[in-house]
Protein backbone atom coordinates (compact mmCIF):
# COMPACT_ATOMS: atom_id res chain seq x y z
CA UNK A 1 0.00 0.00 0.00
CA UNK A 2 1.35 3.47 -0.77
CA UNK A 3 -0.37 6.70 0.42
CA UNK A 4 -0.73 9.85 -2.07
CA UNK A 5 -0.71 13.23 -0.42
CA UNK A 6 -1.78 16.00 -2.15
CA UNK A 7 0.86 18.54 -3.32
CA UNK A 8 0.90 22.15 -2.31
CA UNK A 9 0.00 23.51 -5.82
CA UNK A 10 -3.31 21.15 -5.80
CA UNK A 11 -4.16 22.46 -2.15
CA UNK A 12 -4.10 26.29 -3.50
CA UNK A 13 -6.04 24.99 -6.60
CA UNK A 14 -8.55 23.14 -4.34
CA UNK A 15 -9.20 26.34 -1.84
CA UNK A 16 -13.05 27.48 -1.50
CA UNK A 17 -14.40 30.44 0.15
CA UNK A 18 -17.87 29.74 2.59
CA UNK A 19 -19.84 32.01 4.05
CA UNK A 20 -21.96 31.40 7.11
CA UNK A 21 -24.19 33.64 8.54
CA UNK A 22 -23.74 33.43 12.36
CA UNK A 23 -27.55 35.00 12.97
CA UNK A 24 -28.88 30.98 12.88
CA UNK A 25 -26.32 29.44 15.03
CA UNK A 26 -25.18 28.91 18.34
CA UNK A 27 -22.23 29.90 19.33
CA UNK A 28 -20.64 26.19 19.70
CA UNK A 29 -22.31 24.37 17.17
CA UNK A 30 -20.85 26.77 14.63
CA UNK A 31 -17.59 26.94 15.64
CA UNK A 32 -17.20 22.91 15.41
CA UNK A 33 -18.49 23.47 11.46
CA UNK A 34 -16.56 26.01 10.83
CA UNK A 35 -13.40 24.19 12.43
CA UNK A 36 -14.32 21.24 10.05
CA UNK A 37 -13.87 23.84 7.43
CA UNK A 38 -10.52 25.39 7.97
CA UNK A 39 -9.34 21.97 8.77
CA UNK A 40 -10.49 20.25 5.42
CA UNK A 41 -11.78 17.14 7.53
CA UNK A 42 -14.63 17.38 4.73
CA UNK A 43 -12.15 16.47 1.60
CA UNK A 44 -11.26 12.97 0.77
CA UNK A 45 -7.63 13.84 0.86
CA UNK A 46 -7.36 14.98 4.70
CA UNK A 47 -4.01 14.67 6.39
CA UNK A 48 -3.67 16.07 10.23
CA UNK A 49 -0.04 17.42 9.27
CA UNK A 50 -1.77 19.30 6.36
CA UNK A 51 -3.36 22.40 6.00
CA UNK A 52 -6.47 21.23 3.37
CA UNK A 53 -9.03 23.64 4.77
CA UNK A 54 -11.06 26.69 3.02
CA UNK A 55 -11.42 30.34 3.84
CA UNK A 56 -14.28 30.93 5.88
CA UNK A 57 -16.51 34.14 6.29
CA UNK A 58 -18.70 34.78 9.56
CA UNK A 59 -20.77 37.28 9.09
CA UNK A 60 -23.09 38.87 11.68
CA UNK A 61 -21.26 37.77 14.69
CA UNK A 62 -23.01 40.29 17.03
CA UNK A 63 -26.12 38.16 17.00
CA UNK A 64 -24.60 34.51 17.67
CA UNK A 65 -26.72 32.58 20.49
CA UNK A 66 -25.41 30.64 23.48
CA UNK A 67 -27.93 28.85 25.38
CA UNK A 68 -28.83 28.42 28.75
CA UNK A 69 -27.89 31.10 30.91
CA UNK A 70 -23.98 30.82 29.32
CA UNK A 71 -25.15 34.58 27.73
CA UNK A 72 -24.77 36.19 31.70
CA UNK A 73 -22.41 33.50 33.06
CA UNK A 74 -19.71 32.93 30.16
CA UNK A 75 -16.39 34.99 31.41
CA UNK A 76 -13.14 35.09 29.13
CA UNK A 77 -10.05 35.17 30.87
CA UNK A 78 -6.50 37.01 30.05
CA UNK A 79 -3.44 37.47 31.96
CA UNK A 80 -1.24 41.26 31.60
CA UNK A 81 1.71 39.22 32.49
CA UNK A 82 2.66 41.19 36.04
CA UNK A 83 1.43 39.39 39.31
CA UNK A 84 -2.27 39.81 40.10
CA UNK A 85 -2.88 41.18 36.33
CA UNK A 86 -5.78 38.77 35.82
CA UNK A 87 -8.40 39.96 33.26
CA UNK A 88 -12.06 38.91 33.24
CA UNK A 89 -15.08 39.96 30.38
CA UNK A 90 -18.36 38.88 30.80
CA UNK A 91 -19.80 37.52 27.00
CA UNK A 92 -21.85 40.19 27.25
CA UNK A 93 -19.23 43.07 27.62
CA UNK A 94 -17.42 40.81 24.53
CA UNK A 95 -20.03 41.18 22.28
CA UNK A 96 -20.78 44.81 22.64
CA UNK A 97 -17.31 45.85 22.12
CA UNK A 98 -15.70 42.69 19.95
CA UNK A 99 -18.17 40.64 18.90
CA UNK A 100 -15.66 39.03 16.39
CA UNK A 101 -13.65 37.68 19.11
CA UNK A 102 -16.07 35.97 20.55
CA UNK A 103 -16.55 33.91 17.63
CA UNK A 104 -12.64 33.74 17.04
CA UNK A 105 -11.48 32.53 20.22
CA UNK A 106 -14.39 29.41 20.24
CA UNK A 107 -12.89 28.32 16.68
CA UNK A 108 -9.28 28.68 18.16
CA UNK A 109 -9.48 26.83 20.51
CA UNK A 110 -11.14 23.56 18.19
CA UNK A 111 -8.34 23.82 15.90
CA UNK A 112 -4.46 22.37 16.35
CA UNK A 113 -2.48 24.45 19.15
CA UNK A 114 0.73 24.07 16.97
CA UNK A 115 2.22 26.47 13.69
CA UNK A 116 -0.34 24.17 11.49
CA UNK A 117 -3.27 25.75 13.53
CA UNK A 118 -2.60 29.36 13.65
CA UNK A 119 -2.09 28.87 9.66
CA UNK A 120 -5.61 27.59 9.70
CA UNK A 121 -7.15 30.64 11.55
CA UNK A 122 -5.63 32.82 8.77
CA UNK A 123 -8.72 31.60 6.64
CA UNK A 124 -11.15 32.52 9.07
CA UNK A 125 -12.48 36.24 8.29
CA UNK A 126 -15.12 37.26 10.96
CA UNK A 127 -17.29 40.39 10.60
CA UNK A 128 -19.60 42.17 12.90
CA UNK A 129 -22.19 43.17 10.50
CA UNK A 130 -23.56 41.74 7.20
CA UNK A 131 -21.42 43.06 4.50
CA UNK A 132 -17.91 41.94 3.78
CA UNK A 133 -15.00 42.72 1.03
CA UNK A 134 -14.75 39.50 0.21
CA UNK A 135 -17.12 39.12 -2.83
CA UNK A 136 -14.48 39.20 -5.41
CA UNK A 137 -14.30 35.27 -4.31
CA UNK A 138 -17.36 34.49 -5.35
CA UNK A 139 -18.63 33.09 -1.75
CA UNK A 140 -20.64 29.88 -1.52
CA UNK A 141 -23.25 30.10 1.43
CA UNK A 142 -23.13 26.95 3.83
CA UNK A 143 -25.77 25.17 5.88
CA UNK A 144 -24.39 22.89 8.81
Amino acid sequence: MRTDYIKTDEIMAQREWFVVDAQEYVLGRMATNIARLLRGKNKPGFAPHQDLGDFVIVINAEKVKLTGKKSEQKTYFRHTGYPGGSKFTSFREMIEKHPERVIEHAVRLMLPKNVLGRQMLKKLKVYAGDQHPHQAQNPKSIKF
